[in-house]
């Protein structure tokens, strides 16, 4: 930001010493003219204005149809995989061996391995970067997603300078680059406002999970921000060239124009420092309540400002797009939640400061894995709503109280309808780390329950995710660290169901989680004892469970050859390594965990395109 500044203060002043200034323009709000002009040079500049204006709508447009070009883009290249991906599982169903699908493609191959699956620097992407070692600054944007970026944002400048009159007046330049400024952080607040939706279109369109949406929106924020700094400087530049200091602050105190526009900048700029990892990694309901009020102040302050303006057409599509995903949500979260008997949430405390809770809601949705919701308990936490992994899904009957035998009315019970009655109502699981805020209040108070359980009143909003399936892939490798085996659990199971049915590929399936201690199986028990008594579940899957804090080695021991337990931490790239000589058919590996977990898995897959027909399917969330 402060480049920009003295960047603009150099150019005015080269400006002004190395050609002679022109008529000054008002400059859109407070700048005054300092000479007369004729009725036809003012007639002359109304038309270069008026043309100009329509240039500024022209480069607007430009800049939503080539979004729009790149949205086709990604929807045909996800069209091919998908295409690929079905006519994949559809020859491998009732093929053991698999062998044509085992061996990679070399161009695509290399693709993966320097473009789209490619971290930007050597290693680290969801393992984020650090000042100082300490201070979390965020994530590295993949390779592929760092050259997307710097084109958006060589696209912005582009249209930032393209036919501005640089050869023209100093007032003239510069009353055009800030119109142009000024209506590109208008054009830009479109997809910003639809990517940082959660009920994003685009989500389910282009197969592209949340948090990469999400890294996208802050991007554009930061964008958007810099136009709208470079609008209000060079009105001020101009403001000081023609009629001094006094007038900036004098515009300031007096002019609507002005006063609405600097309180949208002010807002725009606080939202990027508040937007910070740091910040909003260590307060992120006060950043989450801070944002939305900022971004709705950010929105009537630009709207005030560009009363009558063309560029407040673009200005309503933003209003219409947050207005209308805000009210979709709305929507959701009564019809998810109201009748019924509400949503209930039952909530066990469980060691290593974790909670398993049970939602038992109104009306559910068909469960797919991969899947996520959000979920408010009015009575711990009423403004906040927070996002985690649906880890298991299952009907779940109430019952009723039968007559006695003998009685009138007895009948014997034919059915488990008749035993518990009514219809199944679907209960859905998710297991929550205790951190700060929301889950420490909710964890204290089930801990210091009875029996170590209570049960909330609770909001769920989704489903959210869940666009992706592993069930072309012969051989299926996923990685868990810590509470990440529950977005890894649903997809055993499901593997394990098409296996057995015969509707997926899937021949080797091997589970590794990377635990603390032993007592974190609890956290998973009821469901894994399930997922072990299904059907030909020796056949195919096969778990290995990693414990780096054990207390003892009277800890590590293995149930059986495909259960077993190690200490310490896995070495990621021999177990890689060693599935791939034994590969069968196409090969996905999925990592959900910590930062650099996801790093090495990443890495692992990474040096093996080529070699071997390997996928990588990231299920990390980040913010």
């Amino acid at each position: 930001m402060t480049i920009s500044l003295r960047g603009s203060l150099v150019l005015a002043a080269l400006t002004t010493f190395t050609r002679a200034a022109g008529p000054p323009s008002s400059g859109g709000g407070g700048g005054g003219g300092a000479g007369a002009s004729s009725p036809a040079e003012k007639a002359q500049e109304a038309a270069q204005m008026e043309e100009f204006e329509d240039e500024n709508d022209h480069r607007a447009k430009w800049t939503l149809i080539i979004l729009a070009c790149c949205v086709a883009l990604f929807m045909l290249y996800n069209l091919i995989i998908y295409s690929v991906e079905y006519i994949r599982r559809l020859t491998c169903m009732n093929n053991e061996k698999q062998m044509y699908f085992r061996f990679p493609n070399i161009t695509f191959g290399r693709i993966k391995r320097y473009l789209t699956y490619a971290p930007l620097l050597k290693k680290s992407h969801h393992d984020g970067i650090y000042l100082f070692g300490r201070v979390y600054i965020g994530i590295l944007p993949t390779r592929f997603q760092s050259i997307f970026l710097l084109a958006v944002i060589g696209f912005n400048i582009y249209h930032c300078v393209v036919k501005i009159l640089w050869h023209a007046s100093s007032a003239t330049m510069l009353q055009q680059f800030r119109n142009r400024t000024g209506t590109m952080a208008v054009v830009n607040l479109i997809p910003l406002v639809i990517m940082g939706g959660r009920n994003n279109p685009l989500i389910t369109l282009l197969n592209i999970p949340f948090d990469i949406f999400n890294l996208v929106h802050r991007w554009f924020g930061r964008i958007v921000v810099a136009e709208a700094l470079a609008h209000m400087v060079a009105w001020a530049i101009n403001e000081v060239n023609t009629t001094g200091w006094k007038s900036v602050g004098k515009a300031l105190q007096s002019s609507h124009l002005i006063i609405t526009g600097f309180v949208a900048v002010v807002a725009s700029l606080v939202i990027v420092v508040q937007s910070q990892s740091a910040l909003r990694r260590a307060f992120y309901e006060t950043f989450l309540h801070l944002h939305i009020i900022l971004v709705i102040l950010l929105i009537v302050a630009t709207y005030l400002h560009l009363n009558g303006m063309p560029a407040q057409k673009w200005l309503k599509v933003v209003i219409a797009a947050w207005a209308a995903e805000r009210l979709f949500r709305t929507s959701l979260l009564l019809y998810r939640n109201v009748g019924a008997g509400g949503t209930k949430a039952i909530i066990e405390a469980l060691p290593g400061d974790a909670m398993r809770v049970t939602f038992s809601i109104a009306r559910p949705w068909s469960f797919r894995p991969g899947q996520h919701m959000y979920v408010t308990m009015p009575s711990v936490g009423l403004w906040t709503s927070h996002p985690f992994s649906v880890a298991w899904s299952e009907a779940a009957y109430s019952d009723v109280e039968l007559p006695e035998k003998g009685s009138k009315g007895f009948t014997l019970p034919s059915s488990r309808h008749d035993i518990y009655g009514g219809k199944p109502k679907t209960q859905m699981s998710a297991v929550m780390r205790r951190r700060n805020g929301f889950t420490d209040a909710l964890y204290r108070r089930a801990a210091n329950a009875p029996e170590g359980r209570i049960v909330l009143n609770a909001l769920t909003e989704g489903p959210y995710g869940g666009h992706s399936t592993l069930h072309s892939y012969g051989t299926v490798m996923m990685f868990a660290g810590g509470v990440g085996i529950t977005h890894q659990v649903p997809f055993v199971r499901d593997l394990i169901s098409g296996f057995s049915n015969g509707t997926c590929a899937a021949r080797k399936i091997v589970l590794i989680w990377v635990i603390q201690s032993p007592e974190h199986l609890e956290w998973i028990r009821p469901w894994m004892t399930s997922i072990l008594a299904m059907d030909r579940r020796r056949e195919i899957l096969r778990i290995q469970l990693f414990v780096t804090r054990p207390r003892s080695t009277k800890e590590i021991h293995s149930p059986s050859a495909t259960v077993q337990m190690f200490p310490g931490r896995p070495n990621v790239d021999t177990l890689v390594g060693l599935e791939v000589e034994g590969q069968v058919g196409a090969m996905g590996v999925s990592a959900c965990g910590t930062g650099s977990l996801s790093d090495d898995v990443r890495r692992a897959v990474l040096i093996r395109q080529g070699v071997s027909n390997i996928d990588f399917v990231d299920q990390s969330f980040s913010w």
